[in-house]
């Protein structure tokens, strides 16, 4: 890169010879899995606080700690509103053909395994589920690839995707290439493909977690995390990718149609960093996120401004703002998945953190008893910063009261 470019992201660059950077640059994945368990450590006390998380049994996210029932009928999917199953019948079959017999037995997981919740999204691999796509061959990563492309939107394969050569430039900015890789992702498929029972796979890793289960003919995409530091690609032959533009400007939106009174409802802490928030509200992994890794049951009270006091512009711009989420999902789902959020609209909440004016970093959430999308805007992680830029932006989507990784819909299954 020329001396002459100053995109952003490139002054927190750390020194030559940092040790924040030169103590991995010798590790692979599975040696820096075990460095980063180190006690005392802030990976270790990541890891010692996720770990005992995710073998609770799964309830979901809830508002006030009850399951809101009869939200998830496990009825076949409308018309027009289908999954692309044939395709991704076809695409995990080619899978399983270039996989050896010891690839697919370490690939596939019972679809009600616990292991769907050992997703994470930082870079150090807590939990080794699934293939790691940097140690297979290229046609078993291809294949993988090639599921989520016939499974997701162009959209949702172009930003799960732009995720990963994100990574990739990341590694190479900052001279850890042996961590932070364009296949640095764990790839597992659960259940047995079929064109009405419910199987899916799962993708993860750095800033890019995606669970997708599908069942007669319905199809879920959740948790689903998509984040970047940097938000874009400023060098090389991918240069010009940038990620969030327009989840960032959706939010922004609908704060410049709500009211003075509606924003000073909508807004719960004035500061992304705020005095006001209680001991714990920002966590060192997740920040102001609440539905992140290892989160499936916890309780997130709603808060902010309630969409059914809104007037009809400002509900278009709350939903205008879900479905830069929702745009990930293909054609048939996300008009299902639309649906679903449109009818329980006016019991919804939005809240947001942080500053309004042009240029301002900030947290929103939107809350339904459908539906979760988080963003916010991090410190750094590899580059060095300790208050939040508008290049680090994590997102997230859930599924509440039951039914991520289509954990509802298998139970009535089952039953």
């Amino acid at each position: 890169m020329s001396a002459e470019k100053s995109t952003p992201f490139r002054q927190f660059l750390y020194p030559p010879g940092h040790p924040r950077i030169d103590d991995l640059k010798e590790l692979d994945a599975y040696e820096y899995r075990e460095v980063a368990k180190s006690p005392g450590t802030f990976t270790g006390g990541l890891i010692a606080g996720w770990e005992p998380l995710y073998l609770n049994e799964f309830r979901g996210i809830t508002a006030d700690g009850q399951i809101a029932e009869g939200l998830y009928p496990l009825t076949p999917a409308e018309p027009g509103e289908e999954a692309p199953i044939a395709e991704m019948l076809r695409a995990v079959e080619e899978l399983f053909a270039v996989c050896s017999p010891d690839e697919r037995a370490k690939l596939r997981y019972p679809v009600d395994a616990v292991e769907w919740q050992t997703w994470a999204n930082p870079e150090f691999m807590q939990f080794d589920t699934g293939l790691r796509l940097e140690f297979a061959a290229e046609p078993v990563r291809q294949a993988a690839l090639n599921l989520v492309r016939a499974s997701l939107s162009r959209e949702g394969f172009e930003l799960t995707h732009a995720m990963m050569l994100i990574n990739e430039f990341l590694g190479e900015v900052v001279g850890l290439e042996n961590i932070l890789g364009r296949y640095s992702y764990n790839f597992a498929v659960y259940g047995d493909p079929d064109a009405r029972a419910p199987w899916g796979w799962q993708l993860y890793g750095h800033h890019c977690a995606v669970n997708c289960l599908v069942i007669e003919g319905r199809m879920t995409i959740s948790p689903v995390f998509h984040g970047a530091e940097p938000n874009e690609i400023d060098d090389g032959p991918h240069a010009g990718l940038r990620s969030f533009d327009d989840r960032v400007d959706a939010g922004t939106t609908l704060m410049t149609v709500l009211s003075q009174d509606q924003r000073a409802e909508a807004v719960i802490y004035d500061e992304i960093i705020d005095p006001e928030m209680p001991e714990g509200r920002i966590h060192p992994g997740d920040e102001r996120h609440l539905a992140g890794a290892f989160q499936d049951n916890r309780v997130i009270p709603y808060e902010g401004i309630q969409v059914g006091t809104l007037d009809a512009p400002a509900k278009k711009a709350v939903v205008d703002l879900v479905n830069t989420f929702l745009n990930i999902l293909p054609e048939g789902p996300r008009r299902a998945k639309l649906r679903e959020v449109e009818e329980h609209l006016n019991e919804s909440y939005f809240c947001w953190i942080g500053g309004t004016e042009p240029g301002d970093v900030f947290y929103y959430r939107f809350q339904s008893p459908v539906l979760i999308v988080e963003l916010d805007h991090h410190c750094g992680v590899f580059l060095d910063y300790d208050t939040p830029q508008r290049f680090h932006v994590h997102t997230l989507m859930r599924v509440p009261n039951g039914n991520d990784y289509g954990r509802a819909w298998v139970r009535q299954w089952q039953q």
